[in-house]
């Protein structure tokens, strides 16, 4: 009975890919070594975002403005900024009445490198982040680089980066919600902070992850 089950296992991880939220693991070497979903790349002219009922990327909007990202954008599977990630940034900024924003922890991924397209995996190495506010929502920005990348290999935290880097990833966060028309979204980048407190965000948000899933079997 136990080979049988192996094997219809196996057949359907075959069948089914696995969900990017839940089925890919974040990696055995987390918070210093991760595995990043990829949703958006530079090229893209529409905001992609996870479908987190289907696992399948959807198109969010078009992006109305020439503002695109500057690096790879996606999230950390299995993450989630809840209750953890948001006490954590309230006593890091001071303030109270804030949450977590429900989603799982965003990263951007710094390459020399051209890819082509979303919906892919990297292994990456986090070296900083930016502490974001989205209203009373915590929302932060994990920066890392690509393992093994040519020209970002040797940074090992946020601090060494070209300031013109950081600055054109602030922008994009600080405008890329805002639509014609409409009244400016009330973003807000706090902070940046190295490479241990990413890890200690990303500790945070594998922590309340853990205690989303138990919520949802209990």
């Amino acid at each position: 009975m136990h080979k049988l089950n192996n094997q219809i296992t196996q057949i359907m991880d075959l069948k089914y890919r696995a969900h990017p939220w839940h089925g890919i693991y974040v990696g055995d070497k987390a918070p210093e070594v991760v595995t990043a979903f990829i949703e958006i790349v530079p090229t893209d002219t529409v905001k992609y975002e996870l479908d987190k009922e289907s696992g399948f990327l959807k198109i969010d909007r078009p992006q109305r403005y020439s503002s695109v990202v500057p690096a790879l954008y996606g999230f950390i599977p299995q993450s989630y900024c809840g209750e953890i990630f948001a006490e954590h940034c309230m006593k890091e900024i001071g303030r109270t009445g804030i949450s977590g924003d429900t989603d799982p922890l965003d990263i951007c991924i710094l390459t020399e490198k051209d890819i082509a397209h979303g919906d892919i995996i990297a292994t990456v190495r986090p070296i900083g982040g930016f502490r974001v506010l989205d209203g009373s929502e915590a929302d932060d920005k994990i920066i890392a680089i690509l393992e093994n990348d040519a020209t970002y290999d040797n940074y090992t935290d946020i601090s060494e980066l070209p300031t013109v880097v950081l600055e054109r990833i602030k922008h994009y966060f600080l405008t890329y919600k805002d639509m014609p028309g409409e009244k400016r979204k009330n973003i807000e980048i706090t902070h940046e902070y190295g490479r241990d407190e990413s890890y200690e965000v990303i500790r945070c948000c594998l922590e309340d992850y853990r205690n989303y899933i138990r919520a949802q079997f209990s």
